[in-house]
């Protein structure tokens, strides 16, 4: 499946069928066990993200690409970040501007469309936690290739990780499919995406630096620096 394919089941999921369920997941409202445990590992998987950034992020430019309902976001231009929160789910967008602090709101310009659309300009850091983890191996390593080539310091992201687990559900999704599910997620093993990165001309450096797991949530943390 392409990338812009993948762009646009992601694109319904979140904006259409899925919105209320990630605006609930996304707050402290009460949810059932298995969300609360993909909660925790999205709250750890954050902190783990940030913690590769410096505390003081006055006057760097950074995306936060596929932003969601904005808790990324606010704790981005909490740091002094002017922070690009671009996600493919306007809805999502509506949801982020409502909850980023209003004291923080100079510092966001909030975007609905594609992360990868080059008039968002060019940054210091990239963020995407959780937004590239649908896409297959070569797609991966092409959004890759395009935001490093934009960015002067780390594009720090997620992949779901190429254990024993995880290939198993994949396979079965692939067998049963079901229209009302979320897109499938796509295990991916570091050396498979530098050698994607390689094929594509890029010198950058890729590195996984931690893994979450909590209940339902299995994150694997990963950089990409010139």
């Amino acid at each position: 499946m392409s990338y812009d394919r993948t762009l646009a089941r992601v694109e319904t999921y979140f904006d259409k069928t899925a919105t209320r369920t990630w605006e609930r997941l996304t707050s402290d409202a009460p949810v059932s066990r298995i969300r609360e445990t993909v909660r925790r590992g999205r709250d750890e998987m954050r902190a783990l993200l940030l913690s590769r950034l410096p505390e003081d992020l006055g006057g760097a430019r950074v995306l936060d690409a596929g932003c969601g309902a904005g808790q990324m976001t606010a704790e981005l231009a909490a740091r002094g970040a002017d922070v690009v929160a671009v996600d493919i789910s306007p809805s999502l967008i509506e949801i982020a501007q409502k909850r980023v602090p209003e004291g923080l709101h100079r510092k966001v310009r909030f975007e609905a469309g594609d992360m990868l659309d080059q008039r968002l300009g060019s940054f210091d850091f990239v963020v995407a936690m959780d937004s590239l983890i649908y896409y297959r191996e070569a797609d991966l390593a092409a959004a890759l290739h395009e935001l490093a080539g934009r960015t002067s310091g780390q594009v720090l992201f997620t992949v779901a990780p190429r254990t024993p687990l995880l290939m198993a559900m994949w396979r079965m999704g692939q067998v049963f499919p079901r229209s009302d599910r979320s897109p499938t997620m796509v295990p991916h093993a570091p050396a498979r995406i530098a050698n994607a990165l390689r094929s594509h001309g890029s010198k950058a450096r890729l590195a996984p630096f931690s893994r979450v797991s909590s209940g339902f949530y299995i994150s694997q943390a990963m950089e990409v620096a010139a």
